[in-house]
């Protein structure tokens, strides 16, 4: 018996461990999937999904510093236009100076999916600029653009037509380019037709003006013509603007004229301006512009003009750094006295 209990005993030990070691196996959890980010290829290169979206969306910007001389260098180093409604040469409000370094960081979200309406966009864009003359001793942030889109409608904070110039930096061709606006565009590949409501807060001397553009576009070969137009609803008074381009040869020819009726929002420097570039390819890295223009009745004066000549030289570093320097020769008689001088940038830009 005793024999006997001691091998029933074992048994249920054994038996009783084993359940043990069984209840305490570890077992490995399956892994979770995980979601890869995926390229987007349906508007262009550089978009990817969103995870969990049907959206796409890119991000890009660029590093850039500066530095300018001249007199007045210090002038729209924050805008890519001068505000100069009383037609002195010098954008109003702004302070002098003839020399100037800043730097100015970019950052772009676009975001873009397909609907049943057409491609619905949201974009945004901001920049920071770092001068030791600005108003806070240190930088400046600003929104460059904010705006909803679909199919050829846009609403919201963006570049207007009047912001597309020559090739560059010796034409002068909008005052303040940026409104908020809403505008459509119809797009039948070799011709576009537009028009646009602007809110002129801001960009005029006046607070409650309203503006409205209308353009038309062509193509044809390699050549574009650009009939664009403006009117200021507090001042009365409109402007309208001709641009053409043409590849020719190894470059691409390019002639703008201006006529306004009196200053307003979209042009105010003189009541007629014409100007010309010619953007000459030397290299796959190294482009030539030289450019000109002339003001008449600067000012909307008779007696007073300006013309502006000069040259814009580009230069690729490497992939994604690009420099550029403008060097431009201005002359400017007010009818009793004239000002030469010699005013230009060199510039370095990082982009990704």
């Amino acid at each position: 018996m005793n024999i006997k209990s001691l091998l029933l005993g074992s048994a249920a030990a054994l038996a009783a461990v084993s359940g043990a070691q069984a209840a305490d196996a570890i077992v490995a959890a399956e892994p979770e999937p995980m979601e890869y980010v995926r390229v987007c290829d349906a508007f262009g290169t550089g978009y990817f999904y969103i995870p969990g979206t049907e959206t796409c969306l890119k991000i890009g910007g660029f590093i850039r510093v500066q530095g300018s001389f001249g007199p007045d260098a210090a002038d729209g180093r924050f805008n890519n236009e001068d505000v100069d409604f009383d037609g002195d040469g010098i954008a109003d409000g702004q302070s002098t100076s003839d020399w100037d370094v800043f730097s100015r960081a970019y950052l772009s979200f676009d975001a873009k999916s397909d609907t049943e309406y057409g491609t619905l966009t949201g974009f945004f864009a901001a920049e920071f600029n770092a001068d030791n003359d600005t108003d806070d001793g240190d930088s400046l942030i600003d929104v460059d653009e904010a705006y909803i889109q679909l199919g050829g409608l846009k609403a919201g904070f963006f570049y207007s037509w009047w912001d597309k110039g020559l090739n560059g930096e010796t034409d002068s061709l909008g005052n303040v380019t940026e409104f908020n606006s809403i505008a459509y565009l119809y797009d039948g590949g070799t011709f576009q037709a537009g028009v646009a409501v602007d809110e002129l807060e801001g960009a005029s001397t006046k607070a409650n003006g309203v503006g409205f553009e209308g353009i038309v576009s062509a193509t044809l070969g390699g050549v574009t013509v650009d009939l664009l137009g403006g009117y200021d609803t507090e001042f009365e008074e409109g402007a309208i603007r001709g641009l053409v381009s043409a590849d020719i040869g190894p470059g691409t020819l390019q002639v703008a004229g201006i006529w306004a009726s009196d200053p307003n929002a979209y042009w105010a420097a003189s009541e007629w301006t014409v100007a010309a570039s010619y953007a000459f390819k030397a290299t796959e890295k190294f482009k030539i512009t030289p450019g000109a223009q002339y003001f008449g009745d600067l000012g909307f004066d008779s007696d007073a003009d300006r013309w502006k000549a000069g040259v814009t030289l580009d230069y690729a570093v490497t992939e994604g750094l690009a420099s550029r320097l403008s060097v431009q020769y201005v002359s400017t008689d007010d009818g009793t006295t004239t000002d030469d001088h010699v005013e230009g940038f060199l510039r370095l830009q990082r982009d990704f």
